[in-house]
């Protein structure tokens, strides 16, 4: 019953933020850690969840993704490469020393700051739309995710920010995000979970369908309230919330007052 309340708890917190720019895999490892689940099967269960984030894409933009797009494809599997291939590099460095509540903290704030930086600086977009990227557009904003594979730093707020710098607008930027997420997801999820299967057994099977469920509807709903959001705001409450929650853990980490099982 525990395994499925952490199920529950871990689904819900990265459906709320996969598709916001302040770091879903960074709040799960502090919520793991904060809920004694924080070992090689945590990190795992953190990766593979996400996959349920990413069915809510598919549903929410059905229409566009089971029609054949050989355009928006082309784009995507430009955009997927360069994390694909450093996360296969470097993924095992990045779990033995970056998943661990300290670093999660200071790339939050890192990321609030740059995200500030932006935010004040005036900017005209030439792609208003996300139909409207070239496969040079997409192999920008794949580039700019490769920030995202440090915890903390934000796969959304990488791709949304990268684009935004790019000359995309708020709302492109966003949605490619929403995109980008479907193979990025899909690929980091199963690979991992097969990489790792001697970790789990048919014991598992309801902790998983219980995060993924939770995450895809959670997900769902912060997919149509973000797009109704950044068409009348800016991204800055998320980065003076990412500075202040950033801080708060390094506080809480170095006062000894939680124990982030560093």
């Amino acid at each position: 019953m525990s395994a499925l309340l952490n199920a529950l708890v871990l689904g819900l917190v990265e459906g709320i933020t996969e598709f916001l720019p302040i770091s879903s895999t960074g709040h799960l490892i502090l919520a793991g850690a904060l809920l004694g689940f924080s070992d090689e099967r945590a990190g795992v269960f953190f990766v593979a969840i996400q996959t349920g984030a990413m069915l809510a894409v598919l549903w929410e933009y059905r229409a566009r993704f089971f029609r054949i797009d050989i355009h928006l494809y082309k784009n995507l599997a430009v955009a997927f490469v360069p994390a694909a291939v450093l996360g296969l590099l470097f993924s095992k460095y990045i779990k033995g020393h970056l998943f661990h509540a300290v670093p999660v903290a200071l790339a939050f704030i890192v990321g609030g700051a740059v995200i500030l930086l932006v935010e004040r600086s005036s900017f005209k977009p030439r792609i208003q739309d996300a139909r409207s990227m070239s496969w040079r557009d997409a192999l920008k904003v794949g580039i700019a995710q490769c920030f995202a594979l440090i915890p903390g730093t934000s796969r959304a707020g990488a791709t949304i920010i990268g684009g935004m710098l790019f000359g995309l607008s708020r709302r492109a930027a966003t949605e490619f995000s929403f995109f980008l997420a479907v193979p990025t997801l899909v690929a980091a999820g199963g690979y991992d979970l097969w990489k790792h299967r001697a970790l789990f057994s048919a014991n598992d099977l309801g902790m998983f369908a219980v995060g993924l469920g939770v995450s895809f509807v959670s997900a769902f709903v912060v997919i149509r309230w973000l797009i109704r959001y950044v068409a009348t705001h800016d991204f800055r409450p998320f980065a003076w919330y990412r500075i202040a929650f950033g801080a708060l853990v390094l506080l809480t980490a170095y006062a000894g007052w939680v124990d982030w099982k560093d």
